[in-house]
């Protein structure tokens, strides 16, 4: 079943203009296929770069859906356009942010999840703000709505989020913690959060108040981790400790839990 995404409620061109997703990579399991995972690239980048760490790690039950974001002006960088999943000017714990932009991005991915296998655990990942909106994602999962309302139709299973942060982490915390049910389901998501103490593009501190708030609104099933000296990539242990987390998290086939 497909959803319609959010932002086909408004008319405006710039509306359409922002639903135009480049190309998605799709990396077929090796093994018997337990779970699906979105995961979404950092700015200026695609889904092809991704789609190949992902192929080399070892966990051959999951398939991996890497879209690519629309190219839309960025105000960060002065107006140039790159792919991003939204807009956005600075980061802050206040906003303002594309809320548009980032429910549009939000049902995009609910969409390519919307058609897995009924047996079959999905989740989000994603890298820089590829990270943010699969945070995004899980604060609408918790709420069970879009910010704009519309029901979020997906019931995922874990978000992982690597070098990222969450976009205006004061208000959506706000809303969490103003909802009982909200704050009782993100209890039971698990969250992986990865960030290297050098990081000059998305800072420390950004990613580790982000965790901050999140736990504090309820995602009580959330790890992070700190690499020292590491900046805004990623590294083999990195992967390889993500590549763990998932297979036990998940239940995967070799699985000690």
């Amino acid at each position: 079943m497909s959803y319609p995404p959010p932002s086909m409620s408004s008319g405006s061109r710039s509306s359409r203009r922002t639903m135009e997703f480049g190309r998605t990579y799709v990396v077929r399991p090796k093994g018997r296929h337990q779970a699906t995972i979105v995961w979404l690239h950092g700015l200026g980048d695609n889904g092809s770069s991704w789609s190949q760490v992902l192929d080399s790690l070892p966990l051959p039950n999951i398939k991996w859906i890497c879209p690519t974001a629309p190219t839309r002006p960025v105000t960060l960088l002065g107006g140039f356009s790159c792919t991003a999943w939204f807009d956005v000017g600075e980061l802050s714990e206040d906003g303002p942010d594309d809320w548009e932009n980032l429910d549009a991005s939000a049902a995009h991915i609910a969409n390519l999840l919307s058609t897995e296998p009924a047996d079959v655990k999905v989740g989000i990942g994603g890298f820089s703000m590829g990270a943010a909106t699969a945070l995004y994602s899980a604060v609408c999962w918790a709420l069970g709505k879009y910010g704009n309302g519309y029901p979020y139709p997906v019931n995922l299973r874990t978000v992982v989020g690597l070098s990222g942060w969450l976009p205006a982490s004061r208000s959506l915390r706000s809303k969490i913690e103003g909802s009982s049910e909200a704050a009782r389901r993100a209890a039971f998501l698990p969250i992986l959060l990865y960030h290297g103490t050098c990081d000059d593009l998305v800072p420390y501190n950004y990613g580790e108040r982000s965790a901050r708030y999140l736990s504090s609104a309820g995602f009580r099933y959330l790890t992070f981790k700190s690499f020292d000296g590491i900046g805004h990539y990623t590294v083999p242990r990195e992967m390889s400790d993500l590549s763990n987390w998932i297979t036990a998290r998940l239940g995967l086939e070799g699985s000690r839990s």
